[in-house]
């Protein structure tokens, strides 16, 4: 079974805690100071790979869209003014160079109709590290789930950002964010109960 490493509380304040340094440092780096431009990138870089690489249907993009994200971001930091955390800003710019992505690719033909988006997730994690294969193990489930349902999800259990700034990102409201989470735990935990069962009958 896949368990939290942290208290639900202690991840709440890890992440607001994240959140009010990376908006500080975005804020620094609007008037700037290339330190602050730095360890914006830093803080913010793997949570802009594992959130594109859900959203992402070619595991080749993955790396070139995550700079394309931050090559935007940082051209549009004299636009930032803090209303929102930097991470919520920065995933919905993530969000839409993806979109982007998908419309220029769907002007080219594409060379395979089954793309291992989930091979680009699991490349995105560190790996040899406790409860590693619990995140594998997660990632297959995740990817039972519908679209809409396992974004809200990764927002918001994995990358932690509040529900309110997940629904900006996703641009949808707060309720239909929270009923996505609702039910992509549902679906989850019906998974692994249906998962420990077919054990025993295998063994």
């Amino acid at each position: 079974m896949i368990a939290s490493a942290l208290p639900a509380c202690e991840k709440h304040d890890a992440a607001m805690s994240l959140d009010e340094s990376t908006t500080a440092w975005a804020l620094a780096a609007r008037n700037g100071d290339r330190a602050a431009v730095d360890r914006f990138v830093r803080a913010l870089h793997r949570d802009v790979r594992r959130y594109v690489a859900h959203l992402c249907g070619d595991p080749q993009a993955v790396d070139d869209l995550a700079q394309d994200t931050f090559l935007r971001a940082l051209g549009s930091l004299h636009r930032f003014e803090g209303r929102s955390s930097a991470r919520a800003w920065l995933l919905s710019i993530a969000r839409r160079a993806v979109i982007d992505s998908y419309r220029y690719a769907a002007a080219r033909p594409r060379l395979s109709d089954v793309p291992d988006w989930q091979l680009a997730v699991e490349n995105a994690q560190p790996q040899d590290l406790p409860g590693f294969d619990d995140g594998i193990a997660l990632l297959d489930l995740l990817a039972a789930l519908p679209q809409e349902r396992r974004e809200a999800f990764v927002l918001t259990q994995l990358v932690g950002l509040p529900y309110a700034e997940a629904a900006r990102v996703s641009d949808c409201p707060v309720g239909t964010v929270r009923s996505r989470v609702a039910r992509a735990r549902a679906s989850l935990v019906d998974l692994l109960d249906e998962a420990e069962e077919s054990v025993p009958l295998a063994a």
